[in-house]
């Protein structure tokens, strides 16, 4: 079977997601609910999930604890909390006591819309992903590929601490282009506690006319740098509903994998994510 290590929901009655207001995103702005999510995924083999965050307010990860709490389908959360908060290492133990606490597994903030691009190595934000590593999470990197150098300091100051690193970095498939993202994105799996998710990638490429091919060049690239030991499969549904159905997702990433060994596919759709989450 098959862990799916990167997804959402969202019901926009219950908070509005106002990173989905551009007309390009159109699409999203409805719901998206685990009870869509789940025959899509057991149709694609997949029998485990890591929800991960989509707004940075404290309130959706306790709703998306005991999510994880009532269903079968996700076994593991990544969510938010303010890293710059002086008592985080209190909030993380208070997140773990609250029903399906038990599920959270690592924390992510939206990196990319930070307008400094060493956000991650800001005194504060060290501070507090030095208490994610102190309580055992792991922390997911949510960045564009100018971002990518300072996921590596922040990752080589704190050996501790896995780095998670969503989408491969947002690499420009659109245009082609692979450098300086392909040169940082080696750097960054240089070091031993960093990796990161086949995930996002459709959304990279032209959206309405996209191939396996397109996206061939960036997933080698990320196999090579971090071996599929080091890597693991992830939808990004519902935002990967944009370019690709969940089945689409799902059949390309198997095109891009199909030179692998048993084992190695093993790690990539099933060990990686389970070792790193705990799950």
């Amino acid at each position: 079977m098959t862990v799916d290590a990167h997804h959402h929901v969202w019901d926009l009655s219950v908070r509005d997601q106002d990173w989905i207001q551009g007309p390009g995103l159109q699409p999203l702005r409805r719901n998206f609910t685990l009870a869509d999510l789940e025959p899509e995924a057991l149709a694609a083999g997949v029998d485990r999930t890591v929800l991960v965050q989509t707004i940075t307010v404290p309130e959706e990860t306790p709703e998306f604890l005991a999510l994880a709490a009532g269903h079968d389908l996700v076994a593991g959360v990544v969510g938010w909390t303010d890293l710059t908060r002086a008592d985080l290492a209190d909030e993380l133990a208070r997140l773990r006591e609250l029903p399906g606490g038990s599920y959270l597994k690592g924390i992510r903030h939206q990196v990319q819309g930070e307008p400094d691009p060493q956000w991650l190595l800001r005194p504060d934000v060290r501070r507090g992903l030095a208490a994610v590593a102190e309580a055992g999470l792991v922390y997911d990197l949510v960045v564009l590929p100018h971002q990518l150098p300072a996921c590596a300091k922040a990752a080589a100051d704190l050996p501790r601490l896995t780095f998670v690193l969503d989408h491969l970095g947002k690499p420009p498939i659109a245009s082609g282009e692979r450098e300086p993202w392909a040169a940082e994105l080696r750097v960054l799996a240089a070091l031993p506690n960093t990796v990161a998710k086949l995930s996002g990638l459709v959304t990279e490429a032209d959206p309405d006319s996209w191939t396996t091919e397109d996206l061939r060049p960036y997933a080698d690239t990320a196999l090579e740098a971090f071996g599929p030991e080091r890597l693991m499969f992830g939808s990004d549904w519902p935002v990967c509903t944009l370019a690709a159905t969940y089945a689409q997702v799902h059949d390309a990433a198997g095109e891009l994998t199909a030179g692998l060994s048993a084992a190695e596919r093993t790690a990539l759709y099933e060990g990686t994510a389970s070792r790193v989450y705990d799950l």
